[in-house]
């Protein structure tokens, strides 16, 4: 640490022992170099004090280091930084495996670099300029040799990692107030928890080693996790086929698929992935043939975890990962689903090899697992891909968060769009499950928009079919659905698993129903086995591009557009986040949902008295009222204490007058944070 110039290696002779307060499961090695005009070589890696860059009158901004749990975190006092990347170490420790020098350009591995040192990504460097300070640092985990007690964990810790259908938590150091809750061994425990559960499940077929396969998004911990899921699975008997970098919905696919090439089917599979959340969170999904598991299914595989865990050993772990090297192989599935979709939109347009030639259409991966998309899908469809970006996997999502809702997301595509002049634009979160996609015109065709895209589709080949939707679409949509497409409009809760089961529960008692779909851009098809696949809802519209042209219809993405014609849409719609606080004594020692329940309860009865607000007669979440030509829906988050309300309006003057009465209704609620709502509804 230095003032006057950059640490550029800190590389301990020896591995560090729990006295130096590094971490006793894992030490950490940051090799950092900044300077301008200077491109590191072997030599000046290593200490050679002759470099310019070591000579204090080149001064830089400070480096300082910190050890947070398993990753070793930099920081800086500028703002002017390149990127960062991580590679991963495995048990061997070596000073000189760890410099890393330039090749031009590139950032490669240098001279005797074990084969236990596996780079995430290679990325291609911007070259150094003379004028520019240019910062890399590269963080590796070396697993220490030593295996360590794991600290105590209840079942209630690992209940917490609960989010509905899903498991999330924090795997990554460095942000303030957000410990670590994913460590190896709990997630090691988890993928236990999962074995015995599936087990359990397929005890019908007992002859043969079950197997599950492993994928992950662009996250910087999902290596670590990857093999601690290994490690956990292989621990209970059952093989694993690691597939690396792949999306979620190729993972449930790999359940179905029938390949002996491929290994499958697999009996299970695990998603790693936290969707669009912060760089430091990670998670869980997981499937079997039958689809995703649900919240009762999540929570039994977490209460066996809490056992599993507590009964670990330090002898137990080291063996764990000599079992998972005996039982682990690695394929290339996502080839398998790539082609399974090119198949499919070929199969749309009467089997012609290229039926998208000559449509320019542009992808935003964000920096998540949907780069694929480009080259794998719309390239052998025939189409020009120029313009694409970010599509290289980056798990610090350095520029937007792969989210089809984030406005800042939907913008970078939307100018993709423009710039490159291309017919139409897609856009997916992090692991590919949602999506949304941008005309030629720039027209988002995101949420309530996607949704009748999407109905429009799905009603022209399911003539009256039912639409099932999460609580948030708006009174313009049902419109669309049921008077101008002939559909019924089923609007039910949030929470896409949620939608998905309902969509199944109305197909089960009589009801037909071919889509199931949220505002979110979660969507499942009745003909895709139910799965939300944001890649095959964009084959869908893909689809309709190609069969207009080989129908002879030209236009571009306007056969699109034209399908959603008609649809009204609000001048205004806001989302405010209404906070519970946990701490505050008006919940007299209840719990926040308990909290939440009694707000909406005083709503409902404070609408009831109002002659110019009406409630929905039919609703499934919260409260739902209509005033004022618009409406309001305010309901309890399904994980977190807050009330979200929505409202739209055909004026900001309505839409102010709909919050007003929702603020009347919630003033003597003390523990409710209304301050978005009353900055929303004051006089501008």
């Amino acid at each position: 640490e230095s003032t006057d110039y950059p640490v550029y290696s800190y590389l301990p002779s020896s591995p560090p022992s729990p006295s130096n307060n590094f971490s006793t499961t894992f030490h950490s090695v940051l090799i950092n170099f900044s300077a301008p005009g200077f491109s590191p070589s072997p030599a000046n890696l290593a200490g050679n004090t002759k470099s310019p860059i070591h000579q204090p009158s080149q001064k830089m901004s400070a480096v300082s280091g910190k050890i947070v749990g398993n990753v070793f975190v930099a920081q800086t006092q500028t703002r002017r930084f390149g990127r960062r990347r991580e590679c991963r170490c495995g048990p061997s420790y070596n000073r000189n495996h760890l410099l890393l020098p330039f090749d031009g350009s590139k950032l490669a591995a240098w001279g005797g670099l074990s084969s236990s040192m596996r780079f995430i990504h290679r990325h291609t460097l911007p070259p150094i300029h003379p004028k520019n300070n240019y910062r890399a640092s590269f963080y590796c985990n070396a697993t220490a040799s030593a295996a360590t007690a794991v600290p105590n964990l209840s079942k209630a810790d690992f209940l917490k990692l609960q989010n509905g259908s899903d498991i999330r938590g924090v795997a990554v150091d460095g942000v303030e107030g957000e410990p670590v809750t994913l460590t190896e061994p709990v997630t090691e425990a988890i993928a236990s928890g999962f074995a015995a559960w599936l087990l359990e499940k397929k005890k019908s077929d007992t002859s043969r080693r079950l197997r599950v396969s492993v994928g992950h998004d662009s996250r910087i911990s999902a290596q670590v996790l990857q093999d601690a899921v290994s490690r956990g699975i292989a621990g209970a008997g059952m093989d694993v086929v690691q597939y690396g970098l792949a999306s979620t919905p190729a993972m449930f696919n790999s359940t179905l698929t029938k390949d002996d090439t491929f290994l499958c089917p697999a009996d299970g599979a695990i998603m790693i992935t936290a969707s669009h959340l912060p760089y430091n969170r990670n998670g869980f999904k997981f499937f079997t043939n039958t689809g995703g598991l649900g919240k009762a299914d999540i929570k039994d595989i977490l209460e066996r975890a809490a056992d599993i865990y507590n009964s670990f050993t330090e002898e137990h772990l080291t063996k764990s990962r000599s079992k998972a090297s005996e039982s682990v192989n690695k394929v290339d599935y996502m080839n398998v689903y790539t082609s399974d979709l090119v198949k499919a939109v070929r199969k749309a347009a009467g089997n012609i090899e290229k039926p998208l030639e000559g449509f320019h259409i542009v992808v935003d991966a964000g920096n998540g697992a949907g780069g694929f998309f480009a080259a794998k899908v719309l390239e052998p469809l025939g189409a020009i891909t120029t313009g694409s970006q970010f599509l290289e996997p980056d798990g610090l999502f350095p520029n937007h968060i792969p989210n089809p809702e984030d406005k800042v997301a939907m913008k970078a595509i939307t100018q993709a769009v423009l710039d490159n002049k291309a017919d139409l634009g897609i856009i997916f979160d992090t692991d590919v499950d949602r999506s949304a996609a941008v005309d030629s015109s720039g027209r988002e065709l995101n949420r309530n928009r996607l949704i009748a895209l999407m109905s429009a589709i799905v009603l022209e080949e399911h003539p009256g079919t039912t639409i099932v939707t999460d609580s948030v679409t708006s009174d313009g949509l049902t419109t669309f659905i049921e008077k101008k497409l002939g559909g019924k409009h089923h609007r039910f809760k949030r929470g896409y698993k949620n939608v998905i089961d309902e969509a199944i529960r109305l197909n089960s008692v009589g009801e037909e129903s071919h889509l199931a779909i949220e505002t979110s851009g979660h969507g499942a098809l009745k003909e895709n086995h139910w799965l939300d696949d944001g890649a095959y809802l964009m084959v869908k519209v893909l689809n309709k591009l190609a069969s207009a042209r080989a129908s002879g219809v030209s236009g571009g993405s306007k056969v699109l557009t034209d399908l959603v014609d008609g649809l009204e849409e609000p001048e205004v719609a806001v989302e405010l986040r209404l906070k519970i606080n946990q701490n505050h004594p008006d919940l007299k020692g209840g719990s926040f949902r308990e909290y939440g329940e009694a707000v909406l309860k005083h709503l409902e009865n404070s609408v009831a008295s109002d002659p110019k607000l009406q409630k929905a007669p039919v609703n499934y979440e919260g409260v739902r009222v209509s005033g004022y030509g618009g409406w309001f829906l305010l309901r309890l988050s399904l994980h977190d204490p807050v009330l979200p309300l929505n409202i739209e309006a055909p004026s900001k003057e309505d839409a102010v007058k709909l919050g007003l009465s929702v603020a009347s209704a919630v003033k003597e609620f003390q523990a409710l944070d209304t301050s978005a709502l009353d900055k929303f509804v004051q006089p501008s």
